[in-house]
């Protein structure tokens, strides 16, 4: 009886099972639709349109990468991975399946070539003029993360690129997601930077380093990344520039700090430790030692692989970073 029991349960587990599969015309009709999904993209050039949803890409800038790790893709090649893996400090990693593909100014075609993808990523200001090679190997999709328009605002304009490649990949939900992840979190760091006394404080961004021997900083100015993300933090950017930088910044010399004498302003500033120009050149300059800021300790360091040109992820590392920075002395 009991045998005659289990051998019940198995033909209705069985009649269940194939009741809930797919049938071959289902199967047919999904594939169908994830192989001919028409995809059109206004990018850089125009409007782009691919046939199907792409899953062998070749990224020849950093961001891009980034953002196909966020929605969960690996990209097959991406230009200058050495400089990726030292600057995109991300929770997300590329896997040793990915190939370099050349620099990102110079991208080697034979190397993208073997690849075979069936989409390649590229910038106009870097690739505009080998365009029509890279068209010649597989669909290309052009961003201009530095036009006119774009600098406006770099980090709006992050965020827009993102869900491009979202839709490109078919994850649009899962771009959305990241995006009000981040948002989020930004504001969780903005409770710290209240509670640290610090809300609605002026400061001063800047990466510097040696030019010529020569102590240079940037200053990061209002389109940048770096002065988006603080003004969503409730921090006020006293540097202003008289024009819209396309990279989102200035190159000043220490000098030009002199005109930022407020009592409470912090400045922060990434150096590298092999050309930290405060702790060298500038140690003891009575122009540096004397500006208020650096009289009553408001200064802060960030580490020297602050990335700060990046996607959607770089962004959540780099909020966190200008917090510690601050709040963390």
């Amino acid at each position: 009886m009991k045998k005659i029991l289990i051998v019940v349960c198995i033909l209705f587990l069985s009649l269940l099972a194939a009741c809930n599969e797919p049938s071959e015309e289902e199967k047919k009709t999904k594939d169908k639709n994830t192989t001919d999904r028409e995809i059109k993209i206004e990018d850089a050039m125009g409007t782009q349109t691919l046939k199907s949803t792409p899953k062998n890409i070749v990224v020849l800038e950093w961001s891009y990468a980034e953002d196909l790790l966020a929605l969960g893709v690996q990209p097959i090649g991406v230009a200058d991975l050495d400089g990726y893996n030292k600057w995109v400090n991300v929770d997300k990693k590329l896997t040793k399946s990915v190939k370099d593909v050349g620099t990102r100014q110079e991208p080697n075609l034979e190397a993208i070539s073997r690849l075979k993808p069936d989409l390649i990523i590229a910038v106009k200001y870097r690739h505009e003029d080998i365009l029509d090679s890279l068209k010649d190997i597989a669909p290309v999709v052009t961003f201009a993360p530095y036009s006119e328009e774009a600098t406006k605002n770099q980090y709006k304009n992050m965020k827009e690129e993102f869900k491009k490649v979202a839709t490109i990949v078919d994850k649009t939900e899962k771009a959305n997601l990241a995006i009000t992840d981040l948002e989020e979190f930004i504001e969780d760091q903005k409770n710290r930077i209240k509670d640290a006394g610090l809300e609605g404080s002026k400061y001063i961004a800047t990466q510097a380093f040696s030019a010529q021997n020569t102590p240079t900083l940037r200053l990061f100015t209002n389109n940048s990344i770096v002065s988006q993300i603080m003004s969503d933090l409730s921090l006020e950017n006293a540097y202003e520039s008289d024009k819209v930088e396309p990279y989102g910044y200035s190159e000043v010399t220490v000098e030009a700090l002199q005109n930022f004498q407020k009592e409470n302003l912090q400045f922060l500033y990434i150096v590298q430790n092999d050309d930290n120009i405060f702790e060298n050149q500038l140690k003891g300059n009575p122009v540096w030692e004397n500006l208020s800021f650096v009289k009553n300790g408001n200064t802060h360091q960030l580490p020297g692989d602050t990335w700060t040109f990046g996607g959607i992820l770089s962004a959540h590392v780099l909020t966190e970073q200008l917090v510690d920075a601050l709040v963390e002395e």
